[in-house]
């Protein structure tokens, strides 16, 4: 008995050359939002309270260039928006649920299944867009909310990437890169506040102008004593509803990318009936990773 070929992936979101630098020019934005005051001079004055705006100012234009190159070079079509739209409000409902109490983030498992179906760039609008709606309807909006945007458009930008899998050994990847994705973005939210927080020992809190590896030092022995158990919630909840919803989910995403047939090209026929509109078709084949419906 031979064993299945893994699965091609399918990409809803094509990256183009000008969606492809939109993406590159918000991820280097978002470093440097991350990271920059490890490297700020101690007399720079600069502070948290003036920063974020800036940032938010200038990151959420930058994400809508992303949709925007993606629609003017016909790289998403109004299938793909639709999809979008379902996912983030889904995710966005899903959000409130957990509350982010001791850890528990609930929409985090739909990020890493969208992303591993519809591939990397529509996980990255799918993780900003999600993040944004549901601060909308919890009223979450603050300076912290590019900082979430972007830690949840990475994780499912990531999900895009994973290699190809099948069956258990898919799942199994999934569980693991959902539990290391949950740790990954409470590291991040706690680097963005954490050379701003006051009231800490010396061994816990940022020296401006100190030597990197210094600082990082203070910053793992920071999230160690302060936010390390609600990242280990969060991986934990993140990885166990992967493992319990996961084949569930990807079956039905993956139905619904065959029915959508997001990767067929629209064509017009040459006759068309009289007085009548032009008669749209598809190409017969679709790919092979929407033709099979399995998780």
């Amino acid at each position: 008995m031979t064993t299945p070929a893994p699965r091609t992936r399918l990409r809803v979101v094509r990256l183009r050359p000008r969606s492809a630098a939109a993406v590159a020019l918000v991820s280097v934005v978002g470093v440097l939002a991350f990271m920059w005051p490890l490297f700020v001079s101690p007399g720079s004055g600069l502070a948290h309270s003036a920063d974020a705006p800036l940032v938010f100012a200038v990151v959420l234009p930058l994400l809508l260039a992303v949709v925007l190159a993606e629609l003017s070079e016909g790289g998403m079509d109004v299938k793909a928006v639709a999809m979008l739209g379902v996912l983030a409000a889904v995710g966005a409902a899903l959000r409130p649920l957990g509350a982010g109490t001791a850890g528990l983030e609930t929409v985090f498992f739909l990020l890493v299944l969208g992303g591993r179906v519809f591939g990397a760039g529509f996980g990255f609008v799918l993780g900003a867009t999600t993040l944004f709606a549901s601060a909308l309807v919890t009223g979450g909006v603050g300076p912290w909310l590019p900082f979430q945007m972007l830690g949840a458009a990475w994780v499912g930008w990531g999900a895009g990437l994973l290699p190809p899998a099948r069956g258990r050994a898919e799942l199994l990847m999934l569980v693991g890169y959902g539990a290391l994705a949950g740790l990954f973005y409470g590291a991040m939210l706690n680097l963005s506040f954490w050379p701003f927080a006051t009231g800490m020992s010396g061994g816990l809190s940022f020296v401006p102008g100190d030597a990197l590896p210094d600082n990082l030092h203070r910053f793992v022995v920071f999230t160690l004593a302060t936010s390390l158990g609600w990242d280990i919630g969060r991986a934990v909840t993140t990885g166990v509803l992967v493992a319990v919803t996961g084949r569930a989910v990807l079956g039905a995403l993956r139905r619904a990318a065959r029915r959508a047939a997001f990767e067929e090209p629209v064509t017009f026929s040459e006759r068309a009936p009289a007085g009548g509109p032009p008669v749209v078709t598809a190409a017969p084949s679709p790919g092979p990773d929407v033709a099979r419906s399995g998780p």
